[in-house]
């Protein structure tokens, strides 16, 4: 496998972005073509279907934004799939997701044919069709940023329209329409809920840009989250003006029913408006599933599944290859097939798909895997996550014999494809396996180390609060060379004041730990950790020495034992009940060590401020240590209540002796003392220039 850097897609999606996507690819044919056939089945209760449909689709979308959140990388549910219940699951499910998402590209264009012939009967719908899949791939093309905005004009358009439709229809509807509604068997209500399921599976679809979204422990769940609320109010509003507006037995197989209920209340004007509608509904869904479609080619071939030539990255920063042949696909099925009957084929294998999420989950979860840090955790966990396993297998089976040899049909295609091309070319399994080593049998690291990567790439949360560690971490400034023994054992004293644990105990863990290769060391820099029950936050040391520090050490890699020397050692203690936290801060800092010129930044630094500043590469604190020789000394003796700070500056921490403090406004500032100082820079500057003379750094 290659060793290679990848080309990661660009961060460009921001929260509206993410919102539009999801939302166009939400409100198309489900809303402007589906119901007619649906009504032919049920009649005034396709409302009732609608919305029993949307009940699978909650548990997924928690799973699915859960998982985002956590790795948020191209390919969405095959990623996800893949990293949890192994590469055959991860095959089956980009390429089920990656056809799923084709068809309903290929629904959506030639949807708008129904629409565009009630003015252009003579045109040739196939051939608009295909234009317009090719102008699309070509929109594509120059990005997800371009394409994710005009997404945004799309949706707003939509939403503008429909609000106009539901609240105009709101108030004319016949009662007369609803009769009925009740009285439905409830297996042609479950068939009718599993042919519209299509209709809402764009909400989730966005989780296959996840690389691209910025802040998207932020941005995916709650643009998620909008994005079905916004579909269900929809749903459940459009479909029961259409009922009220034109009987059942009038909509029933009806391609456009939205216009006829229109058309019946609001005459032409009205009429031609929704077809704007549904023209707009049906280029943003196929933006959308073309944008998200080309993704799961992409990833796969990342993973070694399918040919390299997949992996492509045009100046644009667009999948180029991949989006080629999702286009060439769309196309063969415009011309060659009817994409109308193939709607609870789709269906049926989202369903499939969903329920695989829900499960890769529990078995995230059960993993153990501390790497395993989700900016979003579902709720009602595992009981949401097994109801969307059981309430979507149940739709399968309700959606008939066909859809059920046509899922396992495709799954065995993609089974095969596993076995002929992926097998010999990937060494990999999912998390499922850290749950077998939990029960004595297996284990993989190279899921964990992927997702320290992702971490990494992450970066921290507002509540990790770093600089306040660092701010206020113990500086040890070596003049001498030393081993790393009596480092640890000067830390351990250190540690011992914090916790309830003695110096030799915690000594004994560093030193273990090291020994066993859970020391990260690399480029003369060593990262010792330690997560500690009663610790009620973080703590760091950082040790400096230019001469060196002697460390012997177990490379987890190559699995030898190995001596180097160090000029920079940084303890992280972290508590127990927060690992993934720990995890982050450990990333943190390996980001910054790994820049390059650190270790000569480090070694040049001439204070323990500027040792700071270095790993912070952060202008927002200040660490002042006071001495009657300099104008600190003025503090000496003064109540901390009493000195006057800039606006925004606070005395977080004081250190005096190995003790630190949190200090009160009754505290007596004493010599030797070291005050860590957050605030704004301006206010900062002004106390260096009050207390910190040149010559004093």
């Amino acid at each position: 496998m290659s060793a290679t850097p990848r080309k990661r897609l660009k961060k460009e999606l921001r929260l509206l972005d993410v919102y539009a996507v999801a939302t166009g690819a939400t409100l198309s044919s489900g809303f402007f073509l589906l119901p007619g056939p649906a009504a032919a089945a049920v009649g005034p209760a396709v409302v009732l279907a609608y919305l029993l449909a949307a009940i699978p689709l909650i548990p997924a979308t928690f799973s699915m934004a859960e998982l985002a959140t956590a790795m948020p990388r191209a390919g969405g549910v095959y990623y996800f799939l893949d990293r949890t219940l192994g590469p055959l699951a991860g095959t089956i499910g980009g390429v089920g997701t990656w056809l799923a998402l084709v068809l309903k590209v290929a629904f959506a264009l030639v949807g708008m044919g129904a629409y565009i012939a009630l003015y252009l009967p003579d045109v040739e719908m196939t051939t608009i069709a295909a234009g317009l899949a090719a102008l699309l791939g070509a929109l594509n093309y120059f990005g997800a940023k371009k394409s994710g905005s005009l997404q945004i004009v799309l949706a707003g358009g939509l939403l503008t329209i429909l609000a106009v439709f539901i609240g105009g229809g709101i108030t004319r509807l016949d009662p007369q329409h609803f009769v009925g509604f009740t009285t439905q068997p409830l297996n042609d209500l479950l068939a009718t809920a599993g042919l519209v399921y299509i209709s809402y599976v764009g909400v989730t679809n966005v989780a296959s840009l996840s690389e691209e979204v910025a802040d998207p422990e932020r941005n995916i769940p709650l643009g998620i989250f909008l994005a079905l609320l916004t579909a269900l109010i929809v749903y459940g509003l459009g479909i029961t003006v259409m009922v009220g507006l034109e009987s059942s037995e009038t909509l029933a197989n009806d391609l456009t029913p939205v216009a006829t209920a229109a058309a019946a209340e609001f005459g032409d004007i009205g009429k031609a408006v929704i077809t704007v509608a549904a023209l707009l509904a049906f280029i943003s869904v196929a933006n959308a599933g073309m944008l998200s479609a080309s993704r799961y080619p992409l990833a796969m071939s990342r993973d070694h599944l399918i040919p390299r030539i997949f992996q492509r990255i045009s100046p644009t920063g667009t999948p180029v290859v991949a989006l080629a042949i999702t286009l060439c696909l769309v196309l063969v099925i415009i011309v060659f097939l009817d994409p109308t009957g193939i709607a609870k084929l789709a269906s049926s294998f989202q369903l499939l798909m969903f329920a695989l999420v829900c499960l890769a989950v529990i078995v995230m979860r059960e993993s153990g895997l501390r790497s395993y840090d989700p900016g979003y955790r579902s709720p009602f966990y595992p009981w949401m996550q097994i109801f969307g396993v059981l309430a979507s297998m149940a739709l399968i089976v309700q959606i008939g014999a066909w859809s059920l040899a046509f899922t396992a049909g495709l799954a065995a295609a993609a089974t095969l494809l596993y076995f002929v091309y992926g097998r010999k070319r990937v060494m990999r399994t999912g998390a499922i396996f850290h749950v077998f080593e939990r029960w004595g049998r297996h284990r993989h690291e190279g899921l964990d180390h992927e997702l320290r990567g992702i971490l990494r790439e992450k970066g921290l949360r507002a509540e990790d609060d770093f600089e306040s560690l660092v701010a206020r971490a113990l500086v040890l400034d070596l003049e001498e060379n030393a081993e790393f023994e009596e480092i640890v054992d000067q830390v351990a004293a250190y540690m011992a004041n914090h916790t309830e644990h003695t110096q030799a105990e915690i000594c004994h863990q560093l030193l273990e730990r090291t020994h066993m290769g859970a020391t990260p060391v690399t480029h003369g820099v060593g990262l010792p950790h330690l997560w500690i029950e009663e610790l009620a936050h973080p703590e760091m040391v950082l040790v400096r020495s230019d001469k060196g520090m002697h460390i012997h050490f177990l490379n987890p890699i190559t699995t030898q034992e190995e001596d180097q020397m160090l000029h920079a050692i940084f303890f992280l203690f972290s508590p127990e009940n927060d690992p993934s936290q720990h995890l982050r801060i450990l990333a943190q800092i390996a980001e910054r060590v790994d820049d390059d010129g650190f270790i000569q930044q480090w070694l040049a630094a001439r204070n323990d401020q500027e040792l700071k500043e270095i790993l912070l590469h952060d202008d927002r604190f200040l660490t002042l240590s006071l001495d009657q020789r300099t104008p600190s000394g003025t503090l000496i003796g003064h109540r901390l209540g009493d000195v006057e700070l800039p606006e925004g500056c606070i005395v977080a921490m004081v250190r005096r002796n190995l003790h630190v403090y949190v200090p009160q406004p009754s505290t007596i500032l004493e010599e030797g003392d070291s005050l860590t100082l957050i605030g704004d820079k301006e206010g900062l500057d002004d106390l260096r220039t009050q207390y910190i003379r040149k010559t004093d750094v």
